[in-house]
Order: C-alpha cells, then sequence, then structure tokens
C-alpha cells in the first residue's frame, strides 16, 4: 500500500466520518494502523538484527511491534521481559494463554510493586495478558518471648 492510496482511503473514510457514521471512525483507524504498520514492518525489515534487541526494551517501541506482530519474540520472553522490568522481583506462577491469566507470587515481603505497576508493564510487552492473580508470599510465623503489649494478663 502507498502512501498516496493511505491518503485516498483516508480522505474516503473521513468524508463519511463529516457525515456522522460511526463505522467510518473504525475505518480511518484500521486504515491509520495498516499504513503505519507497512512503514514498521519495513524499519524492521531494513534494520541488522542485533540493532533491535536494545530498542525491545523501551515500552513504546515494544508495543508497537507487539501491536503489529512484529515482535521477534514469543508472548514468553517478553512476559520474562516486563517482569524483568519492574523495581522488585515477582516469580512467575504460570501462564494460561487460552484465557490471557497469568499468576504471580511476590518474592519478597512488603509493599513492593503494585498490581497496577504490574498490569503497566504487562500492557506494553505483553498484551495477551488480560488478568493478573498476585500471589501474596507466605507470612512468616514471629515467635516472641512473651505475649504482645495488649495481651491481658490473668
Amino acid at each position: 500500500m502507498t502512501a498516496e492510496e493511505t491518503g485516498l482511503r483516508i480522505q474516503e473514510a473521513l468524508d463519511q466520518l463529516t457525515g456522522g457514521e460511526q463505522p467510518a471512525g473504525e475505518q480511518l483507524v484500521r486504515e491509520l494502523m495498516a499504513f503505519y504498520g507497512d512503514g514498521l514492518t519495513r524499519l524492521v525489515r531494513a534494520l541488522p538484527p542485533h540493532t533491535l534487541g536494545p530498542l525491545l526494551d523501551d515500552p513504546a517501541v515494544a508495543g508497537l511491534l507487539v501491536l503489529h506482530d512484529l515482535h521477534p519474540e514469543d508472548v514468553t520472553a517478553r512476559i520474562a521481559r516486563a517482569l524483568d522490568s519492574l523495581p522488585e522481583p515477582v516469580e512467575l506462577l504460570g501462564f494460561d494463554p487460552g484465557t490471557g491469566a497469568l499468576r504471580l507470587r511476590r518474592t519478597r515481603s512488603g509493599c513492593g510493586c503494585s498490581e497496577q505497576d504490574i498490569e503497566v508493564a504487562l500492557a506494553c510487552h505483553a498484551p495477551e495478558v488480560t488478568a493478573v492473580e498476585l500471589d501474596r508470599a507466605p507470612q512468616l510465623l514471629q515467635i516472641g518471648t512473651r505475649p504482645p503489649a495488649s495481651a491481658e494478663v490473668r
């Protein structure tokens, strides 16, 4: 598809959009996505293989590559890359590609990163993940030499 062809399709969609038709907006987005996808495909193919690697950690670049099915890594590697970008490590317990559910466990007790932090990291690198289940690390039993101050002695 050429830039001229894309321009004509976009102009047609815009003409329909001014008539108040909702499908025209969807058509406009499809045309722009196809145009950007073709351009990105040509760029990725023109790059020497080793130059793309460092760019995969950039959420914007990774998101565009995933969106246009150009990311060189499979979903498992992209999930691992997203989890590695978090400020606190989490353990991958499993991923169900059928449902998009990802199970994780915090490896340290404490505040760490929030579920929202995890979801943001995954959104760019692995949008196939549609649900995150975060298991809590087991709490250690605290054994003391005397009862807590709030306990009453009888």
